[in-house]
Formats: C-alpha cells, sequence, structure tokens
C-alpha cells in the first residue's frame, strides 16, 4: 500500500481543486490519501464525490498552532468536522486569516513592493488566504524567484520584515480538541528548521504526555540525519511515525507520494479513530 498523509487543495493554499487531486492521486497509483487543508474542511465533500475506484480518503485538517512564540502545525485525522468546539476554534483561526494578509500587504508596500489585496485574493480564489498565496503574489511581481524563497527573514518568515502574526491555537488546548472530536494527532514537520524556528524536543515529550499520536518524519522538510533522529525520538515517546508529501500542487516542488507512510501505522491510525472512518472510493464523478 502507498499512502500519503498530507497534502493540500485549493480549499487552502494548495493548486489542485479536491476533485483533481484526488484523481492525481489515483493516477499516481496511491491507495490512500489524507486531505489535510489548513483550518479546513471544506474541501472533503468535492473529494469524496470525486473520489476513483481504489483509492481510499482521510479527511483531517492541518491545524494551525503556536508554542512559547513558536509556529507549528498539527495534522488532525478521522475527527468529527461538525463538532463544535473543534469548529468554532477552526473558524475562529481562518477569520483571522484576512486580516493578517492584508497586515503583510501593508508592510510589503512600505517596503516599496507593490502587491496589492485584489492579487492576493486572485491568487487564493476559494481558498482560505495565507502566506503562500502572499508569496505567490511576490513570484508574480518578480520580487523572489519561487514561493519558497518569499520565506525568509527579507519576507516573510516568522519574524520576518513583512511577517503577521495570527490567531494560533496553543497545541496542548488543540490536542484536547482533536481528541474531544474523536480524532487523531500527529505533529506535522516538527524539524523544518529552513521554515523558522521550531519547538524543542522536550516539548514534543509534554505533547506526547498530553495525547499526541504521532510526529511526521518522512517529510521533503527533513534531511536523512533530521528523520532519523525522530524516528528515535517517536521510539523513545511511544509516537507513531508518519510520512507524507505535504503536496501543494504546483505551488511546491514535492511530488504526490513522495514519501509515505507505513501500512501498520496507518491502521493504528484508523483503529484510534472515533470521530470519522476513512472512505473507499466508489468510482467518483
Amino acid at each position: 500500500m502507498r499512502i500519503d498523509l498530507h497534502t493540500h487543495s485549493t480549499a487552502s493554499d494548495g493548486t489542485d481543486t479536491p476533485a483533481d487531486l484526488v484523481r492525481k492521486a489515483g493516477a499516481a497509483g496511491l491507495d490512500v490519501i489524507a486531505l489535510t487543508d489548513h483550518d479546513t474542511t471544506r474541501g472533503h465533500a468535492e473529494a469524496l464525490a470525486a473520489l476513483p475506484e481504489g483509492l481510499t480518503l482521510v479527511t483531517g485538517a492541518e491545524l494551525s498552532c503556536r508554542l512559547d512564540g513558536v509556529s507549528m502545525h498539527l495534522l488532525a485525522y478521522l475527527f468529527d468536522p461538525e463538532e463544535p468546539a473543534l469548529l468554532a476554534e477552526r473558524e475562529l483561526v481562518r477569520d483571522d486569516r484576512v486580516p493578517r494578509a492584508q497586515g503583510m500587504i501593508a508592510k510589503l508596500n512600505a517596503l516599496g513592493v507593490p502587491v496589492t489585496w485584489e492579487q492576493v485574493a486572485r491568487i487564493a480564489g476559494d481558498g482560505s488566504v495565507g502566506r503562500p498565496h502572499v508569496a505567490a503574489a511576490l513570484v508574480e511581481l518578480g520580487v523572489v524567484p519561487t514561493v519558497g524563497d518569499a520565506f525568509t527573514q527579507e519576507w516573510l518568515a516568522d519574524g520576518g520584515r513583512a511577517h503577521v502574526e495570527k490567531h494560533e491555537t496553543d497545541p496542548f488546548e488543540a490536542l484536547r480538541l482533536v481528541k474531544g472530536a474523536g480524532g487523531v494527532a500527529v505533529f506535522a514537520h516538527p524539524a523544518a528548521s529552513k521554515r523558522g524556528w521550531t519547538v524543542p524536543e522536550s516539548a514534543i515529550a509534554e505533547l506526547a504526555e498530553a495525547g499526541l499520536d504521532g510526529i511526521e518524519v518522512d517529510h521533503m522538510d527533513h534531511d536523512p540525519g533530521t528523520r532519523a533522529r525522530l524516528r528515535g525520538l517517536a521510539q523513545e515517546l511511544g509516537l507513531l511515525v508518519t510520512g507524507s508529501s505535504d503536496y501543494h500542487g504546483s505551488r511546491k516542488t514535492c511530488v504526490l507520494g513522495e514519501f509515505t507512510t507505513d501500512p501498520e501505522v496507518y491502521g493504528e491510525i484508523t483503529r484510534r479513530a472515533t470521530g470519522a472512518f476513512p472512505v473507499p472510493g466508489a468510482g467518483g464523478v
């Protein structure tokens, strides 16, 4: 089985619609894919309607969190999307995205970059606007060559010249909410230091004690040495180890199935979840 548990669609900051995403996943030979858009489940219905035969969809979301001033992301799988407490928190995070993006635009304008809200909104389309859309605008304007090059201290990285903080959930509260909604929680790319500051391993241990299920070890932002260190940490803490592409369509260089999750780990995730269940494809539309 080939299992990719971290992907994004146009419902957040990916470039493929949810329907196109699952079709591409099927064509790429994947058996299981998780749709984990940022702080939203809005793409799930479209993905389910288009799910090809032979591909199973794991519903989820990537939750924006912050611990001691450091931004981190929590992958939540198979939770009840209508559970009121988690739903309210996701909406609170999403509602802060527009003023945050507008704040970044104002800072960029002050730095002499002629980006506009209309440009960023056009790039975001129906998705939840975020930093990658602002970064894409900088690419369009020729300010940086790639989206990744916008995530530096010169521009949009945490603490960068045009960075604006947003509402992000305390990860211990996020864990409580995910568990309360019957979901399973995995720390996304915990050592992706090129994105900015990362939380210390002592914090991962504390999160494990609080109910964290796993950590995403096999990821494009982790070099082989980092993956080996994280795998050892997971074993020490009794955490599941996942692997994923973090696919964003053409917005990033990663490809579907670039890293995958062991079938036994996937089986354990499905056993722990009580809020929702994986859905096998019936041929799509």
